[in-house]
Parts: structure tokens; C-alpha cells; sequence
């Protein structure tokens, strides 16, 4: 009798169950410390330098994001315990960071002259909670991802409705000189396309898991590249097509490129097949190439790409043109690898879009090369954790709404940060939880909610596989 308990004992520890794996929510707690304490001696900083005082409002402003962010990591250690412990604190530190730059400019006696400043970094704050609320409820009710593939092609058509709601008279609303990418309730304003970028990704994830075999085995050799079949063209050509016809009706390069970019990353990595990425950037070159012929808003952004310099001369006689890159590209220049310190750079000369599409301007001439880099870097390690939450995703559906996700993300950061360091054109997104926008902030909060969802499913360790009543007879029936 004490063989077969001693027997048994050892068959119920040796289970997968029993031995776990590390949650890592405490070292996600330490971060987050780290995450809220930078931001407030960034702000102590910036009131120093502007005022010579500490700021009247640092207590609560501390207290404000120390309070949701903690909201947010007991959320993330009740309903996704295994998730990865560093999206949260990352996201936390970018938001705060863009918090403190947005109130900087918020002192700007330029900005306030122009109605672009005051009051924006308590609006901002406002935005930051009900985007941790949204992320809250992703985990509370989104129990497992892989409900969201039987929605597959409900998501098109609701991405669909999100991107032509710009369009219908009434709402749509052009308040950023050019593109037509918003929607005006009042005294309310609604960038959809932030978050037509998830709905798609879900479609997308749904569809190249059902389709990705077609899409990946038949095709026909030609130069060393695998040429899909047309029936299989088919739907690249309409993803294509959408893309084109955003950028002509609402004249947004940015969210164009975001969109057919993150499907021919998801088509890749469902594929594995190089060809896709070849037919992507010259699908996508020929239409930008094209509408920038014969629409004037994005041939503006183009001429400001190629000449700021003429660009900026221009604009100080002839209305129409912009000085914007130009400034950019001074308030870098003026930062030098250190930068000037915070709250003594001058990038509200920037103007209307000082706090929004140009805020990394700011943190580029107040932090300095070095500054940037490490911003940067945070946005990359968000990617990076978001590809690795793909790899060690179990399914294939989660795979590819993971890579999806992350892929957005990183387009989103290239494209605003290439326009306004002159890399490539202007695009007129907003910088990820940096820069002023409700849309922005709410819409990635809720991408991140869904990433660790992903990833705590993935990390979630094995159950432990129930005892055989066979092996536990021959245990007791065994001579002693």
C-alpha cells in the first residue's frame, strides 16, 4: 500500500500542471514603477525649465497615470496571468512620455496664439483612460482570440464602413489640411481608419488561414519567382484597389500604405513565398506614383520631400505651401546628440501640427539623437514582442493576427517617423501613443489588449494530463 502511494505521489508531480511556468506579473509591476517614475521627472523637468518651478499639477499628474496603470496591470494579473510582461510597461512609458510633451507645448505662447495648445495634455489624459478602460475590456470579455475568426467577414465589411464613413456628407470632416480621414459629431472628431487597422487585421488573419495553401502552392516558376495564379490574384487586386481609392478620395498616403502593407506582411508570413513581397512594393509603388501625379495635396508632400528648403522659402510668399519639413529637420538638427533639455527647444515653430504628426520633432531637439534612439527603441521592442508573441502562438489563426497587429504597428511608427525625418513623404498619421489624438491612443490600447490576450494563451502552461486508471491498477495489483 505505501509502494502504490508513494507510486502515485510521484505520478502527480512529475505532471506538466504541478511544476507551472513563471506568470511574471511582479517583474511586469517593477517595470511599470520605472514606466510612471520617468514620464514624472520628465514633467518635473519641463516645468523647471519653463517656469522654474516644479509644476502644480506633477502630484496629480503622477498619481492620475500611477492609478492606470496600475488598473491595468491588475486587469492584465486577474484575466491574462501569463501574458508577455513587457508590452504593458512599454506602452505605459511611450503614452506618459507623450503626455509630458503634449503639456510642454501645451506652455507654448505660439500655439495658444493659433488655438493649437491648452488644455490638450488633460485631454490627452482623458484619452489615455478610456483607451486602458477599452484595454480592460478586451481582457475581461475577450476570453480566447480565436473567437474573433468566426467574425472573418463581418470584420471586412465593418472595416469597410470604417474607412468610407469619412466620405458621407454630413460627417466626414477635413481638419488637417488635406486629408479627409475624419468624422465630426458635434464638437467631437473620430479618426476611423485607427481602428478599421485591427478590423482588418482580423479579417485578414481569418482569411490567409483558410486561403493560404492556394495562395502558397499554386503558383508557376517565372525568374526565379513563384507567379501566383490569377484566381488567386484576386483578392491583392481589391485590397490594392481600396488602398488606391483612399488615397484619391481622402487623399491619406499614411493609412494606404498601413493598410495594403500589413496585408502583404500577413500574406507572407502565411505563404512564405518572397514573390508576394515583390508583386506588394510594386503594386503599392505604381499606385502612390500614380495618384502623386495628378493629386495636388500629395504632390505638395512630395515637392516637400524632395526641396523642404524651397518648400519652406515659398511658403513665406505664396499660400499653399508648406514649412513644415523644414522645420523638422532644423529642430533635429538644433538637437544634436543630447539635445537641448526638456522645455527648452523651440519646435512649436512647427505650428498646427507641433503636437501631433511633428511631436517626435519635439522629442528629437529637447532628448537629442540619443533620445530618440531610445524612443525608438521601445517602439521596436514592442514590435519585436509582438512577433515573438506570433512565433509562440499555438494556432494558426493567432499566429497571423499577431504578426498582423505588430506589422501595423511597426508600418505606423516607419511611415510617421520616415515623413517627418525626411525619409520618405509626409504621411499625416499619428506617432503611437505619443502624439495628440484620441483615436490613436484608444485604438492602440486596444491593439495591445488584443497582443497580450494572444500572448497569455500562448505562454499559458500545458494541463496536466489526467492519471490512467490502468497504470494506477497495476500499481495496487503489483506483488509486494
Amino acid at each position: 500500500m505505501s509502494s502504490s502511494t508513494s507510486n502515485t505521489s510521484t505520478h502527480h508531480t512529475s505532471t506538466i500542471g504541478a511544476i507551472g511556468a513563471p506568470s511574471r506579473r511582479n517583474t511586469e509591476l517593477a517595470l511599470l514603477v520605472f514606466a510612471v517614475l520617468i514620464p514624472v521627472f520628465a514633467y518635473a523637468n519641463v516645468g523647471l525649465a519653463i517656469n522654474d518651478q516644479v509644476p502644480a499639477g506633477l502630484l496629480s499628474y503622477g498619481l492620475g497615470l500611477g492609478l492606470l496603470a496600475g488598473v491595468a496591470h491588475l486587469v492584465v494579473r486577474k484575466f491574462a496571468p501569463y501574458a508577455d510582461p513587457l508590452m504593458l510597461p512599454l506602452a505605459t512609458l511611450l503614452n506618459g512620455l507623450g503626455l509630458v510633451a503634449i503639456w510642454r507645448l501645451d506652455q507654448s505662447k505660439l500655439l495658444q496664439s493659433i488655438g493649437q495648445a491648452g488644455g490638450k495634455a488633460t485631454n490627452q489624459l482623458i484619452y489615455t483612460a478610456l483607451g486602458i478602460a477599452l484595454f480592460a475590456v478586451v481582457l475581461v470579455f475577450l476570453k480566447d482570440h480565436r473567437v474573433l475568426q468566426r467574425y472573418t467577414y463581418i470584420s471586412m465589411v465593418g472595416a469597410l464602413v470604417l474607412l468610407l464613413l469619412p466620405l458621407v456628407p454630413g460627417l466626414g470632416a477635413n481638419i488637417t489640411y488635406g486629408a479627409k480621414i475624419w468624422i465630426q459629431v458635434g464638437s467631437f472628431t473620430i479618426q476611423p481608419g485607427e481602428f478599421a487597422k485591427i478590423v482588418l487585421a482580423i479579417f485578414f488573419a481569418g482569411y490567409l488561414m483558410v486561403k493560404r495553401d492556394a495562395l502558397a502552392l499554386a503558383s508557376r516558376r517565372f525568374m526565379g519567382l513563384y507567379l501566383p495564379r490569377g484566381r488567386d490574384l484576386g483578392p491583392i487586386i481589391v485590397v490594392w484597389m481600396i488602398s488606391i481609392l483612399i488615397l484619391v478620395f481622402e487623399t491619406d498616403l499614411g493609412t494606404s500604405l498601413l493598410f495594403f502593407g500589413m496585408f502583404i506582411i500577413m500574406l507572407y508570413v502565411a505563404t512564405e513565398r518572397t514573390s508576394w513581397i515583390v508583386f506588394g512594393l510594386l503594386m503599392s509603388a505604381a499606385g502612390a506614383v500614380g495618384v502623386a501625379s495628378f493629386e495636388p495635396h500629395v504632390k505638395q508632400r512630395v515637392a516637400a520631400w524632395l526641396d523642404p528648403m524651397r518648400e519652406y522659402t515659398l511658403s513665406q510668399t505664396v499660400p499653399g505651401h508648406s514649412a513644415q519639413s523644414m522645420q523638422a529637420l532644423w529642430a533635429f538638427g538644433s538637437g544634436g546628440t543630447l539635445g537641448t533639455g526638456w522645455g527648452q527647444g523651440h519646435s512649436e515653430l512647427i505650428r498646427f501640427a507641433a503636437n501631433s504628426d511633428f511631436i517626435l520633432a519635439t522629442f528629437g531637439e529637447e532628448l537629442g539623437l540619443a533620445g530618440l534612439m531610445a524612443i525608438l527603441l521601445i517602439y521596436g521592442l514592442i514590435v519585436e514582442r509582438g512577433v515573438r508573441t506570433a512565433l509562440a502562438a499555438r494556432d494558426p489563426f493567432g499566429k497571423l493576427l499577431a504578426i498582423g497587429l505588430s506589422g501595423a504597428f511597426a508600418l505606423q511608427v516607419f511611415v510617421v517617423a520616415g515623413g517627418v525625418m525626411g525619409l520618405i513623404p509626409l504621411t499625416g498619421m499619428t506617432m503611437p501613443f505619443l502624439a495628440y489624438g484620441g483615436s490613436s491612443v484608444i485604438a492602440n490600447w486596444a491593439l495591445i489588449g488584443i497582443l497580450i490576450r494572444i500572448s497569455d494563451t500562448a505562454r499559458r502552461p500545458a494541463p496536466a494530463p489526467a492519471p490512467s486508471p490502468d497504470a494506477e491498477m497495476t500499481q495496487v495489483v503489483r506483488p509486494s
